[in-house]
């Protein structure tokens, strides 16, 4: 899976902001406009004001977070739906709806009259956004759509460069994506005053556990070794180091679980250790880490 994103926290071809052509207009914009507000930047190379205003819009655009999407047409390469427009002037820039024009504006108009144009399509963009933004990726990556939360989470840190929870969520979705130099960039994004964040440490606690799965290679040696012997503690903290690495968290924490109950002990507490580095990686609202510290809970308590 391509994540596409760099390490500046961006979508690679940003399909927030992109570029049509008269042919492309009706998939573009038309067909767009049914999912969300697109709004169409009717421009030209000569034109000063359009270069003033281009990038003010594209700025308020990616801070919407995905709300809205705009769409950039020369018009000297493509005047045909501008003069179906009526379009005079430009800089122009029409809102399409549903397939339909909605509303617009001439001229290059200053952030906050673009933020109050751009509300009046999705509603409020203001200080909440991101946190809502964060929430609403947060479900995408439940759900499996790990590339439209890479674009929220993307978008939150257009807004807000030094958002930990972002920078944490980017590190882990291309850890799960297996790009673990990619995951190490993002990381390196992270203020040094935030670097014990939660969603941080998390984030360095899911590195190092993929680094050490990566180690251990196929871990159908490692089961036929613990089944010929299953007192064998070591071979047991690798199987289930290996199969956190493989996603299988369930066998992974049973694993440390019995060696716990076996020898409290062994490696100096290596496997409760072990365990609570895969809560920290899995985040402390996973439904693994959550059934895991129950688990740990019995055993350590009863």
């Amino acid at each position: 899976m391509d994540l596409a994103l760099n390490p500046a926290g961006q979508p690679s071809g940003d399909t927030l902001v992109s570029d049509t052509t008269t042919a492309g207009f009706r998939q573009d914009v038309m067909a767009e406009s049914m999912k969300r507000p697109v709004l169409v930047d009717f421009w030209a190379p000569w034109c000063g004001p359009c270069k003033q205003l281009t990038p003010v819009l594209e700025k308020v655009v990616k801070a919407a977070g995905g709300k809205v999407k705009l769409v950039k047409m020369n018009i000297d390469e493509h005047p045909q739906i501008a003069g179906q427009l009526g379009i005079q002037s430009i800089p122009a820039i029409i809102a399409f709806q549903n397939g339909q024009p909605v509303d617009g504006f001439m001229g290059a108009l200053p952030e906050g009259q673009i933020k109050s144009f751009i509300e009046r399509l999705v509603g409020p963009l203001g200080p909440g956004a991101t946190s809502e933004m964060i929430k609403e990726a947060e479900g995408l990556v439940a759900a499996g759509d790990a590339e439209g939360a890479a674009q929220l989470y993307s978008a939150v840190l257009a807004q807000e460069p030094d958002n930990a929870a972002a920078i944490g969520a980017l590190a882990k979705l291309h850890v799960d994506a297996g790009d673990l130099e990619a995951a190490k960039e993002f990381l390196a994004m992270a203020p040094e005053a935030k670097a014990n964040d939660p969603a941080i440490a998390g984030a360095r606690a899911a590195i190092e556990l993929a680094e050490q799965a990566a180690k251990l290679g196929d871990f159908a040696e490692l089961e036929a070794r613990l089944a010929a012997n299953p007192a064998d503690h070591q071979t047991r903290f690798d199987l289930a180091v290996a199969l956190a690495g493989a996603g299988d968290r369930e066998t992974a924490t049973d694993h440390l679980i019995e060696i716990i109950k076996r020898d409290r002990t062994w490696n100096e507490d290596g496997a409760r250790k072990q365990l609570v580095q895969f809560f920290d990686a899995w985040g402390p609202m996973d439904e693994m880490t959550i059934a895991g510290r129950r688990k740990l809970s019995a055993v350590l308590f009863r």
